[in-house]
């Protein structure tokens, strides 16, 4: 998943015939926030709510090793053909990469076309699961591999009740990457549309096609992703707090990437730190970050100063800091985007860390 992300971004961002490779970061560089420097193989406390250096030597999780005893979760999959739905139908795909906006630097001229397209869907249910109960869960974008990829993780932490008994929902994009793809319309606009897609397309035929209930409860529903994904993520639980009150994000895009251009929203996922959370009251959100010291850095898309990741990423964890949120934030040495040799250490601590202090509430 890691590399096809990375080639995914790679041809999306290639604006110019020159893509050099990104610069190596420092933790203190100039600009950046404070930061704990953590042992090899360490990851943070539960109980933190800061920045740390992770790397660049890391020590695989056990929580992904299989354990005798364990009990098993499965994983069901299926298939949303777009045709069927009432949302996003139909899709769009990108002609050409597009130029510029000589009157706007912030958004780019963009010529598509629409397209069919199969949307896949992985869900792993935990063996804990008891038919008929509203079950807590996770929306993870770019399935479906995720459900097969974490679910003996999710057997071994849900076993250890380190986190609740969650139903995992791997969501598949609608196809291509940034401005003029499906994806990029899904997951990079600064609206709640796409959270409003699953609730009303995705999890009704989670609950009819693996026999469970899901729960309404927004503090028992997290959304993840990496990239574009985890950008996504947070804006499903930004616009739409009634539905998602946590989010776990790798690498995650917040730069300006919307498309088409949107006047409220001038500045895409940059805004988020940019505008949205400085100057908009605390949300009930509880945010995981993570980014590579390698990360992405693309000046040349649209020369807008707004394609840095490191950047955006240091300065999502001040603005989170500075509002009091509930935050934890990974630099990750020794890794570029998506983090994913990273990942393999620190993503069961990212999974226990994002659901700490859920409680389900009571049926009436």
């Amino acid at each position: 998943m890691f590399k096809l992300q990375m080639t995914l971004l790679i041809t999306a961002l290639a604006g110019s015939s020159l893509l050099a490779a990104p610069p190596v970061r420092k933790f203190d560089d100039p600009g950046a926030p404070p930061f704990k420097v953590l042992k090899e193989g360490e990851n943070p406390p539960l109980d933190a709510n800061e920045n740390f250096v992770v790397g660049p030597k890391y020590v695989p999780a056990l929580e992904r090793k299989k354990v005798d005893g364990v009990p098993e979760g499965k994983v069901e999959q299926f298939v949303i053909d777009s045709k069927e739905t009432k949302l996003f139908n139909p899709g769009i795909a990108r002609d050409v990469f597009g130029n510029v906006d000589p009157n706007n630097p912030k958004t780019l001229i963009v010529e598509t076309h629409p397209i069919d397209y199969q949307r896949k869907i992985g869900v792993y249910i935990p063996a804990q699961y008891k038919e008929g109960t509203e079950a807590p869960f996770m929306v993870v974008h770019d399935g479906p591999g995720q459900a097969n990829g974490f679910k003996t993780m999710l057997d071994n932490l849900i076993h250890q009740k380190r986190i609740p008994p969650i139903v995992l929902i791997s969501i598949g994009n609608g196809g291509g990457d940034a401005q003029g793809h499906e994806r990029g319309k899904e997951y990079d606009n600064m609206n709640g549309d796409y959270a409003d897609y699953i609730e009303t397309e995705v999890l009704p035929r989670v609950e009819k096609n693996c026999g469970v209930k899901l729960t309404k409860d927004p503090d028992g529903r997290a959304a993840m992703g990496n990239s574009s994904g985890g950008s996504a993520a947070l804006i499903m639980a930004w616009f739409r707090t009634d539905l998602y009150h946590r989010v776990l994000t790798t690498s995650g895009t917040f730069v300006n990437q919307a498309w088409p251009f949107d006047p409220k929203s001038p500045d895409g996922a940059w805004g988020f730190h940019e505008t949205l959370i400085p100057t908009s009251p605390e949300k009930p959100l509880r945010i995981f970050l993570s980014v590579g010291d390698a990360d992405l850095l693309n000046p040349n898309v649209m020369r807008d100063e707004m394609h840095d990741w490191v950047e955006a990423n240091h300065r999502m964890a001040k603005v989170l800091k500075a509002k009091g949120y509930q935050y934890q934030y990974l630099f990750c040495r020794g890794s570029g985007h998506g983090v994913g040799n990273a990942q393999a250490q620190f993503l069961p601590h990212a999974f226990e860390w994002v659901w700490k202090g859920y409680a389900p509430k009571t049926d009436k």
